[in-house]
């Protein structure tokens, strides 16, 4: 009995027509990418372990797919090894490479091997997927894409305000309505800094970071699992509920930062980065909040989230600062700032409201019907004439039923059919069928391809 074929949990296939939606969001944040000056590269889906172990926290290192060495990968593992029953052991020794968890780490990695080919600052975007051993739920998935782009070699600010005017001109394309979440990691460190938890800064963010997730009952609970004082998360309770405009949060976070010299650098930060948003009038909102830690590690600076607000579901896009992320490779003090667009997520968001323009589902203009060998014949030299002038075309490969090949047609929500019979081939012409209206049209080839035209 043969085997009823699946794919793995937290995976998709693509049909055509959802690869039409696909490359339409694709296309569009890659246009807006170069309209911004950034330069496309692509890395390798699989990396060694020992590049992105690490890079990612100790949650982040538990979704890592390991990949596992070829050939006989048991042949050379000592036996206790094996008996110990020890998997993280084990995956030392039996698996040297993983599939990319993200595309920034990757991009580090690259930065420094291609150092001397590169101009600083280098910008660039890469569009690929990535793998996570997550649970799957809706809008997470094991394999999704990212459309990443990133600034290295640069400290300024401009690149952040610049990260946010293309999420702003990215969304207004694609007619989804957001908001831009805004944070800073050194504001985070200064919190748990006047706290009394300056050590503790990695479970702090990883913890707050998910109050839309678990509530604030539930974070508490689990800052005071990682050993944080009952007092320190009462200092905290009044901060991470912070409300009121920019303004109003800055200034109040500015007092209470008022011992941190890290805090009140990452509140300069902020105020510069929304000051030029203001004077850019850039039209997407952009939020203060403070419980937004993104909780890789890597992040040193401004942090950014981006929120549907007409859908249910999580980030969309996301991203910040990581100025020590080129130093574990060897190479110190390259700043980088980036942001990542979840192109599975957004897909997921133009289909629930139904954003695709109309007529982007129109792959081929025209169809040309078939009835025998000589109109087939006829048909092949008209369609060269029609693909030479750039318009999508496609004969009927056989001759069949016009019911069956109008069927045809509409399926793909192709717009027009050419028909050719003994008449048409005498006169030169072929009858153009308009399948919205129905109406008909004795035309030459050059007068079918200016219609398409238009």
């Amino acid at each position: 009995m043969a085997t009823k074929p699946s794919i793995p949990k937290g995976t998709r296939d693509f049909a055509p027509l959802e690869m039409v939606r696909r490359n339409y969001i694709f296309n569009t944040i890659k246009d807006v990418f170069k309209l911004y000056g950034f330069q496309q590269i692509e890395t390798p889906a699989m990396e060694n372990l020992s590049t992105l172990m690490g890079k990612y926290g100790d949650e982040g290192d538990k979704l890592l797919f390991k990949i596992l060495n070829s050939g006989d990968y048991l042949a050379d593992v000592d036996a206790d090894v094996l008996n110990s029953r020890n998997s993280i052991k084990l995956i030392n020794k039996i698996s040297e490479k993983g599939l990319r968890y993200d595309l920034t780490v990757p991009f580090a990695r690259f930065v420094v091997m291609n150092r001397d080919k590169i101009s600083f600052p280098f910008k660039r975007y890469q569009i690929q997927p990535v793998w996570r051993a997550d649970k799957p739920q809706k809008g997470r998935y094991r394999e999704f894409y990212q459309c990443d782009v990133d600034v290295v070699g640069s400290n300024s600010l401009i690149n952040e305000v610049e990260l946010i005017q293309i999420v702003d001109e990215v969304f207004r394309r694609l007619n989804v309505n957001v908001c831009i979440k805004l944070n800073n990691r050194k504001i985070l460190s200064g919190i748990a800094e006047v706290i009394g938890e300056a050590e503790k800064i990695v479970d702090i963010t990883v913890a707050i970071d998910k109050l839309d997730k678990i509530g604030l009952e539930n974070v508490n609970a689990e800052l005071a699992s990682k050993g944080i004082s009952q007092d320190a998360i009462a200092k905290l309770q009044p901060i991470i509920l912070l409300q009121g405009s920019n303004q109003e949060k800055l200034a109040t976070i500015k007092e209470v930062l008022a011992s941190s010299e890290t805090g009140l650098k990452g509140v300069e930060e902020i105020q510069t980065i929304l000051n030029y948003v203001e004077a850019l009038n850039v039209k997407t909102k952009v939020e203060l909040d403070l419980t937004l830690a993104r909780g890789l590690n890597y992040y040193t600076g401004a942090i950014f989230e981006v929120k549907a607000l007409d859908v249910q579901i999580g980030s969309i896009t996301g991203g910040g600062r990581y100025d020590n992320l080129t130093g574990v490779f060897g190479m110190e003090g390259v700043s980088g700032v980036g942001i990542s667009f979840g192109a599975d997520r957004i897909y997921d968001v133009l289909n629930q409201l139904n954003l695709y323009p109309a007529d982007m589902l129109q792959t081929t203009k025209l169809l040309f019907a078939s009835f025998g060998e000589n109109e087939l014949s006829y048909a092949l030299e008209c369609i060269k004439q029609v693909r030479a002038a750039n318009i999508p075309a496609e004969v009927y490969p056989e001759p069949a039923k016009m019911k069956k090949q109008m069927g045809y047609a509409d399926a793909k929500n192709i717009p027009y059919v050419a028909i050719i019979g003994e008449t048409e081939m005498a006169e030169h012409k072929v009858m153009l069928k308009n399948m919205e209206s129905g109406e008909q049209k004795l035309l030459s080839i050059n007068e079918v391809i200016e219609l398409l035209k238009k």
